[in-house]
Protein backbone atom coordinates (compact mmCIF):
# COMPACT_ATOMS: atom_id res chain seq x y z
CA UNK A 1 0.00 0.00 0.00
CA UNK A 2 2.86 2.40 0.83
CA UNK A 3 4.41 1.77 -2.59
CA UNK A 4 1.14 2.59 -4.35
CA UNK A 5 0.80 5.84 -2.36
CA UNK A 6 4.40 6.84 -3.10
CA UNK A 7 3.91 6.08 -6.79
CA UNK A 8 0.72 8.20 -6.83
CA UNK A 9 2.53 11.12 -5.18
CA UNK A 10 5.40 10.92 -7.69
CA UNK A 11 3.04 10.64 -10.66
CA UNK A 12 1.01 13.60 -9.40
CA UNK A 13 4.17 15.70 -9.13
CA UNK A 14 5.11 14.85 -12.71
CA UNK A 15 1.62 15.55 -14.02
CA UNK A 16 1.13 18.88 -12.28
CA UNK A 17 4.75 20.05 -12.19
CA UNK A 18 7.05 21.27 -9.50
CA UNK A 19 6.65 24.80 -8.16
CA UNK A 20 9.76 26.93 -7.68
CA UNK A 21 9.63 30.07 -5.52
CA UNK A 22 10.88 33.37 -6.99
CA UNK A 23 14.10 34.33 -5.19
CA UNK A 24 15.32 37.23 -7.34
CA UNK A 25 13.76 39.61 -9.84
CA UNK A 26 14.36 42.76 -11.83
CA UNK A 27 11.42 44.38 -13.63
CA UNK A 28 12.31 47.50 -15.62
CA UNK A 29 9.75 49.73 -17.40
CA UNK A 30 9.84 52.57 -19.93
CA UNK A 31 7.08 55.11 -20.54
CA UNK A 32 7.15 57.62 -23.39
CA UNK A 33 6.04 61.18 -23.90
CA UNK A 34 5.12 62.74 -27.28
CA UNK A 35 7.50 60.55 -29.32
CA UNK A 36 8.71 57.04 -28.50
CA UNK A 37 12.41 57.76 -27.99
CA UNK A 38 14.92 57.69 -25.17
CA UNK A 39 15.02 61.51 -25.12
CA UNK A 40 11.28 61.69 -24.39
CA UNK A 41 10.96 58.83 -21.96
CA UNK A 42 11.05 57.96 -18.30
CA UNK A 43 12.13 54.61 -16.98
CA UNK A 44 12.25 52.81 -13.69
CA UNK A 45 11.56 49.66 -11.76
CA UNK A 46 8.80 47.83 -9.95
CA UNK A 47 9.40 44.99 -7.47
CA UNK A 48 8.03 41.46 -7.58
CA UNK A 49 6.26 40.92 -4.25
CA UNK A 50 5.90 37.15 -4.68
CA UNK A 51 5.82 34.53 -7.36
CA UNK A 52 6.46 31.02 -8.49
CA UNK A 53 7.41 29.18 -11.66
CA UNK A 54 6.05 25.72 -12.38
CA UNK A 55 8.33 23.18 -14.02
CA UNK A 56 7.33 19.97 -15.80
CA UNK A 57 10.58 18.08 -15.95
CA UNK A 58 13.11 20.67 -17.10
CA UNK A 59 10.57 22.82 -18.99
CA UNK A 60 8.77 25.91 -17.72
CA UNK A 61 5.04 25.13 -17.82
CA UNK A 62 3.45 27.94 -15.82
CA UNK A 63 3.75 30.36 -12.98
CA UNK A 64 2.40 33.52 -11.45
CA UNK A 65 3.83 36.77 -10.15
CA UNK A 66 2.53 39.59 -7.98
CA UNK A 67 3.99 43.06 -8.53
CA UNK A 68 4.11 45.54 -5.65
CA UNK A 69 2.79 48.68 -7.34
CA UNK A 70 3.72 50.76 -4.28
CA UNK A 71 7.35 50.08 -5.25
CA UNK A 72 7.08 51.65 -8.72
CA UNK A 73 9.82 54.25 -9.05
CA UNK A 74 11.56 56.21 -11.76
CA UNK A 75 15.29 55.70 -12.08
CA UNK A 76 16.03 58.32 -14.73
CA UNK A 77 15.35 61.23 -12.35
CA UNK A 78 16.59 62.19 -8.90
CA UNK A 79 15.56 64.50 -6.10
CA UNK A 80 12.44 66.64 -6.36
CA UNK A 81 11.64 65.63 -9.97
CA UNK A 82 11.86 61.92 -9.13
CA UNK A 83 9.55 62.43 -6.14
CA UNK A 84 7.01 64.27 -8.29
CA UNK A 85 7.03 61.62 -11.02
CA UNK A 86 6.81 58.76 -8.50
CA UNK A 87 3.80 60.44 -6.87
CA UNK A 88 2.25 61.00 -10.28
CA UNK A 89 2.69 57.30 -11.20
CA UNK A 90 1.13 56.16 -7.93
CA UNK A 91 -1.87 58.49 -7.81
CA UNK A 92 -5.08 58.51 -9.83
CA UNK A 93 -3.29 59.89 -12.89
CA UNK A 94 -1.86 56.45 -13.61
CA UNK A 95 -1.77 53.35 -11.36
CA UNK A 96 -3.93 54.34 -8.34
CA UNK A 97 -1.80 52.23 -5.99
CA UNK A 98 -3.90 53.08 -2.93
CA UNK A 99 -6.85 51.31 -4.56
CA UNK A 100 -4.79 48.77 -6.58
CA UNK A 101 -1.63 48.01 -4.56
CA UNK A 102 -0.67 45.01 -6.68
CA UNK A 103 -0.65 43.88 -10.30
CA UNK A 104 -0.32 40.25 -11.37
CA UNK A 105 0.86 38.10 -14.25
CA UNK A 106 -0.15 34.45 -14.70
CA UNK A 107 1.61 32.36 -17.35
CA UNK A 108 -0.90 30.53 -19.57
CA UNK A 109 1.52 29.05 -22.13
CA UNK A 110 5.20 28.72 -22.94
CA UNK A 111 6.10 27.84 -26.54
CA UNK A 112 9.47 27.05 -28.06
CA UNK A 113 10.48 29.56 -30.73
CA UNK A 114 13.15 29.82 -33.40
CA UNK A 115 15.07 32.85 -32.08
CA UNK A 116 18.57 31.86 -30.99
CA UNK A 117 18.61 34.07 -27.88
CA UNK A 118 14.98 34.55 -26.83
CA UNK A 119 14.00 30.99 -27.68
CA UNK A 120 10.51 30.94 -26.10
CA UNK A 121 7.30 32.90 -26.31
CA UNK A 122 5.63 33.35 -22.94
CA UNK A 123 1.92 34.19 -22.95
CA UNK A 124 -0.09 35.08 -19.90
CA UNK A 125 -2.79 37.13 -18.28
CA UNK A 126 -1.65 40.52 -17.00
CA UNK A 127 -3.93 42.16 -14.43
CA UNK A 128 -3.47 45.87 -13.70
CA UNK A 129 -6.05 48.04 -11.91
CA UNK A 130 -8.49 45.11 -11.87
CA UNK A 131 -8.41 44.70 -15.67
CA UNK A 132 -6.99 41.51 -17.24
CA UNK A 133 -5.63 41.14 -20.76
CA UNK A 134 -3.44 38.57 -22.45
CA UNK A 135 0.10 39.59 -23.40
CA UNK A 136 2.98 37.68 -24.99
CA UNK A 137 6.71 38.31 -24.99
CA UNK A 138 9.92 36.64 -26.16
CA UNK A 139 12.04 35.16 -23.38
CA UNK A 140 15.22 33.25 -22.72
CA UNK A 141 14.49 30.44 -20.27
CA UNK A 142 17.17 28.33 -18.60
CA UNK A 143 16.95 25.53 -16.03
CA UNK A 144 19.99 24.11 -14.25
CA UNK A 145 20.62 22.50 -10.86
CA UNK A 146 17.09 23.24 -9.62
CA UNK A 147 17.18 26.93 -10.58
CA UNK A 148 15.02 28.36 -13.37
CA UNK A 149 15.59 31.78 -14.88
CA UNK A 150 13.43 33.77 -17.27
CA UNK A 151 14.79 36.85 -19.04
CA UNK A 152 12.50 38.66 -21.45
CA UNK A 153 13.47 40.67 -24.46
CA UNK A 154 12.09 44.23 -24.31
CA UNK A 155 8.35 44.04 -25.04
CA UNK A 156 5.41 46.45 -25.13
CA UNK A 157 1.83 46.45 -23.95
CA UNK A 158 -0.96 49.00 -24.33
CA UNK A 159 -1.59 50.73 -20.98
CA UNK A 160 -5.03 51.92 -22.18
CA UNK A 161 -6.29 48.30 -22.05
CA UNK A 162 -5.71 48.46 -18.28
CA UNK A 163 -7.24 51.91 -17.73
CA UNK A 164 -3.81 53.37 -17.00
CA UNK A 165 -4.65 56.74 -18.48
CA UNK A 166 -3.24 60.17 -17.77
CA UNK A 167 -6.14 62.06 -16.19
CA UNK A 168 -5.48 65.62 -17.30
CA UNK A 169 -7.25 68.20 -19.44
CA UNK A 170 -4.97 67.16 -22.31
CA UNK A 171 -5.87 63.50 -21.68
CA UNK A 172 -3.26 61.28 -23.33
CA UNK A 173 -1.96 63.72 -25.95
CA UNK A 174 1.45 63.86 -24.29
CA UNK A 175 1.80 60.22 -23.24
CA UNK A 176 2.16 57.28 -25.63
CA UNK A 177 0.03 54.20 -25.04
CA UNK A 178 2.95 51.74 -25.10
CA UNK A 179 4.71 50.76 -21.92
CA UNK A 180 7.90 48.78 -22.55
CA UNK A 181 9.25 46.25 -20.08
CA UNK A 182 12.13 43.87 -19.50
CA UNK A 183 11.53 41.16 -16.93
CA UNK A 184 14.19 39.02 -15.22
CA UNK A 185 13.05 36.39 -12.72
CA UNK A 186 14.93 33.59 -10.95
CA UNK A 187 13.23 30.82 -8.95
CA UNK A 188 14.39 27.77 -7.03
Amino acid sequence: MKKIFLLAVLAGGLAFGQSKKVVASDVHWWGYKVAKSEASSHDGTVKVKSGNMVMKGNQLAGGSFVLDMNSITSTDLTGEYQGKLNGHLKNGDFFEVEKYPTAAFKITSVKKGSDKIYNYTVTGDLTVKGKTNSISFPAKIAYSKGVVSLVSDKFSFDRQKFDVAYKSTMQDVFVKDDIDMVVKVTAK
